[in-house]
């Protein structure tokens, strides 16, 4: 689990599987709040065995839990990642309580706090047509970006979650200035598990 990334998690707060959450997962704070709080469950509806987090953890099986089936956020905003080591597809966990994988696997609210801003291009490397973001945008092609795929990006200010569907749908790929400076030259740098260019949804992450 890293302060702050299918289906259930098992390993770091590592991983979520789809039918249940067996594996390790991560989950890393995002942002510079002084407190981060999550609690994790071994079963649905915060029942069975559970352990507390205050900062990152690459691997729950170390923490002594076998899967994560439900999960409750008292702070901070976090990512939760399908494998160890903070690999794989990654889930955004706001303040909130997720009883089950459903709860977390879909879309999230997020709350405007402050200044987030970003910019894409058409091609890698920074190249082609290029827009800039600062607000949610649940369709790029509906605001008049006319491609379903993304080359690059250039993270300004704050965080992003793209999304390979419209209407936050899909494989979702955080986006955080603190990271390559926010440079994200290749579509391949937008994390393990990503295997396209394509997005076409993106949200600002708040916290």
């Amino acid at each position: 689990m890293r302060e702050h990334e299918v289906p259930s998690v098992d390993a770091e707060m590592n991983r979520f599987t789809r039918t249940h959450m067996t594996s390790p997962m991560f989950f890393p704070s995002m942002g510079t709040a002084p407190y981060f709080k999550v609690t994790v469950f071994e079963r649905e509806h915060f029942q069975g065995k559970c352990i507390e987090f205050t900062s990152e953890c690459c691997n729950i099986h170390n923490c002594g839990l076998d899967n994560i089936r439900s999960i409750r956020v008292e702070s901070g905003a976090w990512v939760g990642f399908e494998h160890h080591d903070f690999q794989g597809q990654q889930f955004i966990l706001e303040r909130g309580e997720y009883p089950n994988w459903e709860a977390y696997s879909g879309s999230l609210s997020y709350h405007n706090e402050y200044f987030i801003r970003m910019m894409i291009f058409e091609k890698e490397n920074f190249l082609g047509r290029s827009t800039e973001l600062c607000d949610d945008y649940p369709s790029l092609r509906a605001m008049g970006w006319a491609t379903p795929e993304v080359g690059s990006m250039h993270v300004q200010s704050g965080a992003f979650v793209c999304y390979e569907y419209p209407g936050y749908r899909g494989q979702q790929y955080i986006m955080e200035c603190e990271k390559h400076s926010g440079d994200y030259q290749h579509w391949k740098n937008w994390g393990s598990h990503c295997q396209t260019p394509k997005v076409q949804s993106i949200r600002r992450i708040r916290h």
